[in-house]
């Protein structure tokens, strides 16, 4: 596999010349000097004719994709291309998004102006939301969104049935839309699971997530079997909502990445049954999720906190890529160390198991459209004085920046218990 775009900015390096042009640093320094900007013969993300188009036909032969484009400010710019993208499909601005919806989701809402059905199972849960292709079926059997998006793997690891939610979106001419950001390694698994060639018409990939990629880089893929349109219109959609001054850092990191791919199957083989083994070797701790390279436990039947484990942990040099109160979740790759991470787990005493539990999630009233709260003025409060008024903006963090109230929604007293449980302690409020 080849790398132009390493490979211009390698050469460029070499000839030594005098910089008249951005970034200020001038090449000066061991990584600024492959830091460069889109001058003569470095092509321009977003309407690539040169070295990144053929980097990312690289990527899209990699991911089996009719159109793979990069992004170097993460899947958060991948996703509101997306849902601008199914805006110009569809003949009504609706989506139906399962619950636990990145917060880019929301602000994509805002700016492209499309409502928003949410799908919300009876047992879903801030971060999860376990949605079934009947469940689809019996929402499109009555409604028709432009598309139906949904978050697989979810932050805890849980994969949803992706291949049959796509057959019911398909069935009723609806796009299927995902949120994988978690997940770009699943194309090269011994099982390729990735939601496009499951059967997703777009999905998101942040490859920094889980390849070795510089934070920022994340893919949008576009399915073989997507309408024409898409492919023609995504770098439009893309350079609506980017920066116009790209980190060339990141776009060598993707375009390298693509050279460690080739071979990235054979070595999650070997690592995926290690995966496995470990998981299978954790007597008394519960796990959660199927999704192959996360660990996710749920820690309170073990008798701490997730944040608590976590600090364990990290007293243990480990640490981990989140917690809350209920979960402690790892994240790895090939080259994660397994026989640290094992030590350490089984070195950690089972105490009595915490039986306190979250409260259940609450879909609150809808007053205000997502982009009429966001452009409403408003005000900041402490949660304990927001029961009864409505959210303006999404109070929340990241990881895993997932909205416990929607901006529009009137919170309520259950809400305003979510709110202080996960530590979230004022809100903006649109003002009376």
């Amino acid at each position: 596999m080849n790398t132009p775009i390493c490979d211009f900015v390698k050469e460029y390096e070499k000839k030594g010349t005098l910089r008249l042009h951005m970034p200020g640093h001038k090449g000066l320094g061991d990584i600024e000097k492959y830091d460069i900007t889109e001058i003569e013969g470095a092509d321009v993300l977003y309407n690539a004719k040169g070295i990144i188009k053929e980097s990312e036909d690289n990527a899209s032969s990699l991911f089996g994709t009719a159109k793979t484009l990069y992004s170097t400010e993460g899947s958060s710019l991948c996703i509101r291309a997306m849902l601008f993208l199914a805006k110009l499909y569809g003949k009504k601005p609706l989506i139906a998004a399962g619950r636990n919806a990145h917060k880019a989701f929301m602000s994509a809402a805002a700016l492209c102006d499309f409502e928003v059905d949410w799908l919300c199972p009876e047992n879903a849960g801030v971060i999860s939301c376990e949605i079934t292709p009947d469940f689809v079926e019996n929402y499109l059997a009555n409604n028709k969104p432009s598309a139906v998006y949904i978050t697989s793997p979810d932050y805890l690891g849980n994969v949803l049935p992706v291949g049959e939610i796509a057959k019911v979106c398909h069935k009723h001419g609806v796009l299927l839309l995902v949120d994988n950001a978690h997940g770009a390694y699943m194309r090269f698994l011994e099982k390729d699971v990735h939601p496009i060639t499951l059967g997703a018409d777009m999905c998101c990939d942040s490859a920094h997530k889980t390849l070795p990629v510089l934070t920022g880089g994340a893919y949008l893929h576009i399915s073989e079997n997507a309408d024409k349109m898409l492919c023609e219109q995504a770098e439009n959609a893309l350079s609506l909502f980017a920066s116009t001054s790209p980190s060339y850092l990141i776009l060598q990191s993707l375009d390298k990445a693509n050279e460690y791919l080739e071979t990235y199957g054979e070595k999650l083989k070997t690592f995926e049954k290690s995966v496995l083994k470990l998981k299978e070797s954790l007597a008394g701790y519960n796990l959660v999720g199927d999704e192959p390279l996360k660990i996710t436990i749920q820690t309170k039947p073990y008798g701490y906190t997730g944040d608590e484990f976590a600090k364990l942990l990290e007293k243990q040099g480990i640490v981990c890529e989140f917690s809350d109160p209920d979960y402690t979740v790892m994240m790895l790759t090939p080259e994660t160390d397994l026989s640290r991470l094992s030590k350490a787990l089984n070195a950690i005493p089972k105490r009595e198991a915490i039986t306190e539990k979250a409260p259940p999630l609450t879909v609150c009233e809808k007053v205000l459209s997502i982009r009429e709260a966001v452009f409403s003025p408003s005000e900041e409060l402490p949660v304990s004085l927001c029961d009864g008024r409505v959210l303006a903006d999404t109070a929340v963090s990241c990881p895993p920046a997932i909205p416990i109230v929607v901006c529009g929604e009137r919170i309520d007293e259950k809400a305003v218990k979510l709110f202080k449980y996960y530590g979230i302690n004022s809100c903006r409020v649109v003002k009376k």
